[in-house]
C-alpha cells in the first residue's frame, strides 16, 4: 500500500519539480517508509511506499526497467504475484527482488497492458514505455485502490489522493453540479469519473487509460460483472453452491495473507468480520490480532457491539484489540477525519475508521476487514423490495436515495440546479444488459458504483491516514463473480446474506450469526445534539459558507431548528450532518 503520483508535460516544459514534490508529500501517511522519484525530459513519477512485501530497498519506487525500457509505479498489492513470478521466469525474465512490483513490470513487458487481467488484486498502477513515451494507467476490477488525475493544454497530473492534487496546484475548484447531485440524493456516492471539483477526475474501477506522447488520452474498460448463472450452474443444487462459494471465500483469505509481516482482522463483531477470522482459524494460524471499536451512546442508544466481537475473539482465541471513544475525543480528531478524506464521504463511521486504524497501526500493518459483503451478498434492507419490483428505478430511488430531485432543488440555490443526474445514472446502469431482473440490476449498481464510492473509498481514505493496508477478501474479483451469478433466494434467505450464514453456522456461535443488522455506531452524528450540534450550525452559518452561497439559507435554518429531530435519510443517515460535512470538507482543504 502506498501513495503514488505523477507529471506528464506536453507543451515543451519539464515536469515542474516543486509540485511533485508537494504531491508525494501530502501523502506521507499513505506511504511513511520511503519517498522516491524519477524524471525524464518531460515527466515524472512520484511514490510513497508502505512496506509490506519485500521490505528491502531493492523493492523502493519508481521501478525502473532498463531492459524493458519501462518505469512504474504502484499502489496495492498482486496477491498471486509469486505463481507469476515463477511463469515469468519460466518465460526468461530474470528478477533482482522478492516483491510484487517487479513482477508487474515484467509481467507488462511480457504481456502488455492485459498483464492486469492476469492479476489478482488490488491496484492502482502507472508505467512509463521508454520507447513510445506512453503512459499506462490502470485500477483494479472494483476501484479498491483510487486514481484522481487533473489535466489541462500543458500537462496532466495523477495521484492516489484528491489533496495531492490539490497541494501541487492549478486545479480547478469549482464545484461539479453533477458530483453535487449524487453527494446530496445518490447517499453521499460520487461516482467515476466525477468528483466535488470540477477540474478533478477520477479513473473508472476496471478501466485502463493510454496517454499519448502527444497529449491524446484513451480510455477502455477491460472487465465487466455479469449476473446470469453460467449453463453448467443452471442445475446446481443449494449445497453445490455452497461448497463453491465456501472454496472461493477461503481462497479470498489466503489470499490476503501474502505479506512479510502479520496479518491482522478488524473484527467488527457482525457476521462479515467474525467469517473471516473463522476461516483463518480454520487454516490453521494463531495468535491472530483483532481490533474492534465503540462509541459512547447517546440516551439509550448504544454506541458499540462489543458484545458480539468478545465472543469471536473468545471462540478463535485471538488477542483482541477494543477502543471506546468518548464524544469529546471523536470531536477532537475530526479534523483529521475530514482532512484524510479523498472525498466528501458523508457516512458517520468514517471517524470510527480513523480512530480505529490510528490503534491497529499501533499493533500490525496489515489487516483484513468484511467491507462488500452486504452488495455482494444482499445483506442489505433494500434489497428484498425489489423482488417483486414492477418498476425497479422507481424503487431503488425510493429506497436509497437521500432525497428525491424535488427536494434537492429546496436544498441548493437556483445556480446549482440541473438534471436529475442521480436518477438519470442509475437508469441507464439498469438497462445495461446481464441483469434482467430488478434485484440484479441493484446489485451489480451496488456492487460496482456505491461500493467503490463509498465504503471502498471510505476504508481507502481512513486506513491509509496511519500507514495502515486494509484487504477486503469479500471483494476478491472470482468471488464476486461467483456471487453474481448465485441464485437470488441463496442471497436473501434468513434476512439477507443467507448463503454465508450457511457456511457460518458450521464455525461461530449461533448469536453472532442471528443477531440483529448492525452498523457501525456513531450515535453522536446521527442524533445531533450538544457539541454537534454547535459543530454543524458553526459550519454552516460561517462567513465561509456564506460567501460559497451553496445551500438555500431557510432550508439550512430549518434543520438547525431543531438538530435532535433532524429528518433522517431512508439510509438512517442525517441530512443536517450531511450538509455539514461537504462544508466541513471544502473548508479543511480550502477550496
Amino acid at each position: 500500500m502506498c501513495g503514488i503520483c505523477g507529471e506528464i508535460r506536453w507543451d515543451g516544459q519539464a515536469p515542474e519539480r516543486e509540485g511533485v514534490a508537494r504531491m508525494i508529500t501530502a501523502m506521507d501517511a499513505r506511504g511513511p517508509d520511503y519517498k522516491g522519484d524519477y524524471y525524464w525530459q518531460n515527466g515524472a513519477f512520484g511514490h510513497s511506499r508502505l512496506k509490506i512485501i519485500d521490505l528491502s530497498d531493492a523493492s523502493n519506487q519508481p521501478m525502473h526497467d532498463p531492459e524493458q525500457g519501462l518505469t512504474l509505479v504502484f499502489n496495492g498489492c498482486i496477491y498471486n504475484y509469486q505463481a507469476l513470478r515463477q511463469e515469468l521466469i519460466g518465460l526468461g525474465y530474470p528478477f533482482r527482488t522478492h516483491g510484487d512490483t517487479e513482477v508487474i513490470l515484467k509481467a507488462y513487458a511480457a504481456w502488455g497492458w492485459r498483464c492486469v487481467e492476469r492479476f489478482a488484486g488490488m491496484f492502482a498502477l502507472a508505467i512509463r514505455e521508454e520507447a513510445s513515451g506512453r503512459i499506462t494507467l490502470i485500477r483494479d476490477r472494483l476501484g479498491i485502490k483510487p486514481l484522481y488525475y487533473t489535466t489541462d493544454d500543458k500537462r496532466f497530473r495523477f495521484a492516489s489522493s484528491l489533496p495531492a492534487l490539490l497541494q501541487a496546484g492549478g486545479v480547478d475548484t469549482e464545484l461539479d453540479p453533477v458530483a453535487l447531485h449524487h453527494f446530496l440524493t445518490f447517499h453521499g456516492v460520487v461516482p467515476a469519473p466525477h468528483t466535488i471539483l470540477k477540474g478533478v477526475r477520477k479513473l473508472p474501477p476496471a478501466s485502463v487509460t493510454f496517454l499519448e506522447r502527444d497529449g491524446s488520452m484513451r480510455q477502455q474498460i477491460y472487465w465487466s460483472l455479469s449476473m446470469e448463472p453460467q449453463p453448467e450452474e443452471r442445475t446446481l443444487s443449494d449445497n453445490d453452491w455452497e461448497s463453491r462459494i465456501t472454496d472461493a471465500l477461503t481462497l479470498a483469505v489466503q489470499r490476503r495473507l501474502v505479506a512479510d509481516l502479520p496479518v491482522g482482522v478488524l473484527l467488527s463483531g457482525g457476521l462479515d468480520s467474525s467469517l473471516i477470522v473463522a476461516l483463518l482459524a480454520q487454516a490453521g494460524q494463531t495468535g491472530l490480532e483483532t481490533f474492534s471499536i465503540g462509541f459512547e451512546g447517546v440516551g439509550e442508544i448504544k454506541g458499540d457491539e462489543f458484545y458480539y466481537s468478545d465472543q469471536v475473539a473468545r471462540h478463535f482465541a485471538t488477542r483482541h484489540h477494543k477502543l471506546t471513544i468518548p464524544t469529546d475525543t471523536l470531536l477532537d480528531n475530526l479534523d483529521n477525519t475530514v482532512r484524510a478524506m479523498n472525498e466528501p464521504m458523508v457516512s458517520h463511521d468514517n471517524v470510527g475508521f480513523y480512530l480505529l486504524s490510528k490503534e491497529v497501526s499501533q499493533h500490525v500493518r496489515v489487516v483484513q476487514c468484511g467491507q462488500g459483503a452486504d452488495e455482494v451478498f444482499a445483506g442489505y434492507h433494500w434489497y428484498p423490495p425489489l423482488v417483486d419490483s414492477k418498476d425497479a428505478l422507481a424503487d431503488y430511488s425510493r429506497l436509497f436515495f437521500d432525497r428525491t430531485h424535488a427536494e434537492y432543488c429546496y436544498v441548493v440555490q437556483g445556480h446549482h440546479v440541473s438534471a436529475d443526474h442521480s436518477r438519470n445514472l442509475v437508469a441507464d446502469h439498469f438497462e445495461q444488459p446481464g441483469a434482467p431482473t430488478p434485484l440484479q440490476k441493484a446489485l451489480r449498481l451496488d456492487t460496482l458504483i456505491m461500493l467503490v464510492d463509498d465504503p471502498v473509498k471510505r476504508v481507502d481514505s481512513q486506513t491509509m491516514a496511519w500507514g495502515l493496508e486494509a484487504r477486503v477478501p469479500f471483494l476478491d474479483h472470482e468471488l464476486v463473480e461467483l456471487a453474481a451469478r448465485l441464485p437470488s433466494h441463496l442471497k436473501l434467505a434468513e434476512g439477507g446474506k443467507g448463503i454465508l450464514k450457511r457456511i457460518a453456522r458450521r464455525m461461530l456461535p449461533a448469536a453472532v450469526i442471528d443477531r440483529p443488522k448492525g452498523y457501525f455506531p456513531v450515535p453522536a452524528l446521527t442524533h445531533i445534539s450538544g457539541p454537534v450540534r454547535d459543530l454543524t450550525r458553526e459550519l454552516l452559518t460561517s462567513e465561509k459558507a456564506r460567501r460559497r452561497n451553496l445551500f438555500r439559507t431557510e432550508y439550512v435554518h430549518e434543520l438547525l431548528a431543531q438538530p435532535e429531530h433532524a429528518l433522517l435519510t431512508p439510509l438512517r443517515g442525517s441530512k443536517l450532518w450531511q450538509l455539514a460535512l461537504l462544508e466541513y470538507w471544502l473548508q479543511i482543504h480550502q477550496v
